[in-house]
């Protein structure tokens, strides 16, 4: 199945320019024309995500990624139901064995309501049932998710607020159970994220090698009429 990424917007572990050391956005396929050591097509239709540790790193972070957004946001109540569905495998991570991998992202908000990570073989997430929660709850979606083992991760939520992730490897699956998002979320926007995005600060000292690798093998983004869950 050929992925489809031409009308995302990537975040790189480029630098804008030589002058300007802020990570560069661009679509997909001009990501995938210009920037292979970055995103590139591989023959089966999949698409490769890499993120060295040491890179361009977006505003004033110094955690590289390579990610892929949404570039509409929406909001809850604008379909019964939206989803964030990818099956990827992660060839390799950095140095913390940690990076997020999906992301439920706010509009003007550096603190997404629901975010993603494969943390030393296990997949977790931080949800925000308010807007202005400070601390995250944690939970684990599924442990035993080995590098360069593929897997499916599904973040889903309704127009009420009501959102779920699952993850499935090998036969195994887990989920979050229902997560309720209070009425503070109300009238805010949102966006889907996914990809690589390292959980590590670089520095002068990090290595050039240490890096974190996907490969996408299916995404499906979609907002629909309809309030329940497959």
């Amino acid at each position: 199945m050929t992925v489809n990424i031409d009308n995302l917007i990537i975040t790189t572990p480029v630098a804008k320019s030589s002058s300007n050391p802020v990570a560069l956005e661009l679509t997909g396929a001009q990501a995938l024309a210009s920037l292979p050591q970055v995103i590139s097509r591989l023959a089966d239709g999949a698409v490769r995500m890499n993120a060295p540790t040491k890179g361009a790193a977006s505003k004033s972070t110094h955690r590289t990624r390579c990610e892929w957004k949404e570039a509409v946001y929406w909001t809850l109540a604008s379909a019964g139901r939206h989803v964030n569905h990818q099956r990827m495998v992660l060839e390799r991570v950095n140095s913390a064995q940690k990076v997020v991998i999906a992301q439920m992202h706010v509009k003007d908000d550096d603190s997404p309501a629901i975010k993603v990570f494969w943390n030393k073989g296990k997949i977790t997430l931080g949800f925000r049932q308010d807007f202005n929660q400070v601390t995250p709850t944690s939970s684990t979606v599924l442990a035993d998710v080995p590098l360069g083992m593929p897997f499916d991760i599904t973040i889903e939520v309704t127009a009420t607020g009501a959102a779920t992730v699952s993850a499935a490897c090998t036969g195994r699956t887990g989920s979050s159970g229902m997560l309720k998002m209070a009425a503070s979320w109300s009238g805010r926007t949102f966006n889907f994220h996914g990809g690589v995005y390292n959980q590590v600060d670089f520095s002068d000292s990090t290595p050039p090698t240490d890096a974190s690798t996907c490969v996408i093998s299916q995404l499906d983004l979609f907002h629909r009429q309809v309030d329940t869950f497959i």
